[in-house]
């Protein structure tokens, strides 16, 4: 009976342990609150024309360019312009698999415009796996969108 028991237990941790972690980026598969294809989708590249006072609420698709590798905690959409659009999660309920680089994807949420502290695009450089070297050339600080994702769809 103990055997059992410890082996119910073992099976209970595991299964709670992996709860934690997104599953595999596939077609379909939607993290947070989800969205659909649905309604107005904007592409990434469109959307800082369509930002007003500096915010802008709804749907936005790309191509994503870049995940943190130590949680999945942010990602990067491809823009025609070099400059990769910041994504985040709401509340930090949610985090994307390192695979989903690639991948295109539909985000619902909010993009506002912030200005990024030097320290914090170092720990974003340190997080994608940036070279140290990469990392100390970080110097000044930086605007830029970033979005607010409540919800990521997997097209």
């Amino acid at each position: 009976m103990k055997r059992y028991l410890i082996a119910f237990a073992a099976v209970m941790i595991s299964g709670l342990a992996s709860a934690q972690d997104p599953v595999s980026a596939q077609k379909g598969v939607t993290y947070g609150a989800g969205t659909s294809v649905e309604g107005d989708l904007l592409s990434a590249d469109i959307l800082p024309s369509r930002l007003q006072k500096d915010k802008y609420a709804g749907k936005v698709t790309g191509k994503v360019v870049e995940v943190c590798q130590e949680k999945g905690c942010w990602m990067k959409l491809q823009k025609s312009d070099g400059e990769p659009l910041m994504v985040k999660f709401k509340d930090y309920k949610f985090f994307m698999p390192k695979d989903i680089v690639g991948k295109d994807v539909v985000l619902e949420g909010q993009a506002v415009v912030k200005e990024v502290p030097v320290k914090q695009l170092k720990h974003y450089a340190k997080d994608a796996g940036k070279s140290q070297e990469e990392i100390d050339k970080i110097k000044e600080s930086k605007r830029e969108i970033q979005f607010v994702a409540a919800g990521v769809l997997v097209l």
